[in-house]
């Protein structure tokens, strides 16, 4: 696969392009327009970072970590230490949203496509695929945490017939371990300098513009691609939207989102167009926009009880 890395100066900041995850991509940088090898040199250690968990966690690969897990079902098989922090963050948020948030529904793909047509599913194809959904029947042994806090591995045991999906969780993790890794490779100098990476509208941030200023980050409108429907602000931490602007069905004059409920299968009823939420990390952000999607009309009261900054489009 051919990947290229653009580079631009803006005036104030170094612009970082690369596309990954079905996505376009930017590292913005807040440093003098005399460090340009710095900034290129961030720009690799961001995209490379990027490209690798996609390459790992890629469901449309087949000579990856994904594929070998799905290889051998029904057997027991030992995973490493990132795929065991993976598992267990998205265990925890199976358990948060009374397992409405489930990286094994992602089978309901293959009856849902939601190009913005008509074509619903019939409602035995949705019900036959139910029982080959489910966290609970995925046997997930996380090892024990070591004095440092620090997990090795675990053992996973996948079903036949069942499959994982990563997505819910692999943009806003990406963006994340993105911006950990610039930090570390930034000479000290320039450390305090801001960095904001953008995977496709999930952002990780570590600091604001040269000037002090806060970043500014535009929040797509429903309907209205280009278009922002919010203009937030951004200096520090995690922002991620969740929202069926771009995937939808839209049948007899009912819009379908794309946000399946795992329990019955078909699109949760009366959610917002659109959550927006900061966090201290892209990955927290991401997960609380989308359970708060996952809770339909009580998605305000969600996002209220957890005292975290959001922002609602309704329809």
């Amino acid at each position: 696969m051919q990947r290229s890395l653009r580079l631009d100066w803006q005036g104030d900041a170094w612009l970082g392009r690369f596309d990954a995850m079905a996505s376009p991509c930017e590292v913005l940088l807040a440093l003098p327009q005399t460090q340009r090898e710095l900034a290129r040199r961030l720009l690799k250690v961001a995209a490379d970072e990027v490209w690798r968990i996609e390459q790992r966690y890629s469901r449309y690969r087949t000579d990856n970590l994904f594929a070998a897990l799905h290889a051998q079902p029904g057997q027991s098989q030992r995973v490493d230490a990132e795929t065991a922090r993976l598992l267990n963050f998205a265990e925890q948020a199976w358990r948060l949203s009374d397992g409405r948030f489930d990286l094994t529904s992602g089978l309901l793909r293959q009856v849902w496509k939601f190009d913005g047509s008509d074509r619903l599913p019939t409602a035995e194809a949705v019900a036959a695929l139910l029982p080959r959904i489910g966290w609970q029947q995925l046997d997930w042994r996380s090892d024990d945490a070591g004095a440092k806090g620090e997990i090795t591995g675990g053992w996973l045991t996948i079903p036949a017939g069942m499959e994982l999906d990563f997505g819910g969780i692999g943009k806003e993790y990406a963006a994340d371990r993105a911006l950990g890794l610039c930090l570390q490779a930034i000479p000290a100098r320039w450390r305090s300098s801001g960095i904001l990476v953008n995977l496709g509208g999930d952002l990780a941030c570590s600091g604001p513009r040269a000037d002090q200023q806060p970043w500014r980050v535009g929040v797509e409108a429903p309907e209205q691609e280009g278009q922002s429907a919010l203009m937030l602000k951004l200096a520090k931490g995690g922002l991620a939207t969740s929202g069926d602007s771009r995937r939808f069905l839209l049948c007899d004059g009912r819009r379908y989102s794309h946000l399946l409920d795992p329990i019955t299968g078909w699109p949760v009823e009366n959610a917002p167009r659109s959550v927006t939420v900061a966090a201290p990390s892209c990955i927290q952000s991401g997960l609380v926009a989308s359970l708060a999607m996952l809770a339909g009309a009580d998605a305000r009261a969600f996002l209220e009880q957890t005292g975290l900054p959001y922002w609602i489009v309704d329809a």
